[in-house]
């Protein structure tokens, strides 16, 4: 059974739905079974109200650029049906893009979605690395993941590079890689069966005639103090 997961990033005109902040960029990577399918979902909208400057210096994108973009409403059915009913969606402070795209639902008297569905790579990230800085540049570097073209914040190009560092918080792009190599281990032979299965080499004999015995005895006399005559007479009695 296939396990589908939709990781996204939204750009917005400001921090709070609840004072008229809308979404402007929407950007979406699908994953089957931890993999990347390659399929995208990426759309500029047209917020219909004005920007802080400070805003367009996050994000880059202008009035302007915007003005002839579709609005959410729009676009609403395309990207609901990206998502599909039951993928799960991966996002870095999830708390902020799903109160935004359950506002925009709202508005247009669309059904919202529940947080059953929802997986906050933040969360894990301060789990894992608690106490330390865990903002997607952050996790980008100390994954090695190459984010040289963020110069500015980017829906679909920060969804793409979310799905590295989700996949590395898994515990890397190739999670079932640890788990196929302990099952090849496990149906490996035993080492011992393996020798068992040997034919084994006929137990070898050293016979000792009375010559040798006799010198062996007369050597064992020479010995003062032997270990192995501790606590017993030093006699020839005790060595055969």
């Amino acid at each position: 059974m296939s396990y589908r997961e939709i990781v996204w990033d939204t750009e917005t005109t400001g921090l709070d739905p609840f004072s008229g902040d809308k979404i402007v960029e929407i950007g979406a990577v699908e994953l089957i079974n931890h993999v990347r399918t390659g399929k995208n979902y990426h759309q500029y909208i047209n917020p219909m109200r004005s920007m802080s400057e400070e805003v367009i210096r996050v994000h880059g994108l202008t009035e302007e650029f915007l003005s002839d973009k579709p609005t959410f409403e729009e676009i609403c059915d395309d990207f609901l049906a990206f998502i599909g009913p039951d993928a799960d969606l991966v996002a870095h402070n999830a708390t902020f893009d799903m109160k935004f795209l359950n506002y925009e639902l709202q508005q247009i008297n669309r059904p919202t979605i529940g947080n059953d569905r929802v997986v906050d790579t933040l969360v894990i990230a301060k789990k894992r690395f608690p106490g330390m800085r865990v903002n997607l540049d952050e996790l980008c570097r100390r994954f090695s993941i190459d984010n040289s073209a963020r110069t500015v914040h980017g829906a679909l190009l920060d969804a793409e590079l979310l799905a590295d560092v989700y996949l590395e918080l898994l515990g890397g792009k190739e999670p079932g890689l640890i788990l196929s190599q302990e099952d090849d281990f496990m149906n490996a032979p035993e080492p011992d069966a393996v020798v068992l299965q040997k034919e084994l080499r006929p137990a070898r004999t050293f016979p000792l005639n009375e010559a040798d015995y006799q010198n062996h005895l007369a050597f064992i006399q020479t010995i003062k103090d032997a270990m192995w005559l501790k606590g017993e007479s030093n006699d020839a009695s005790n060595v055969d």
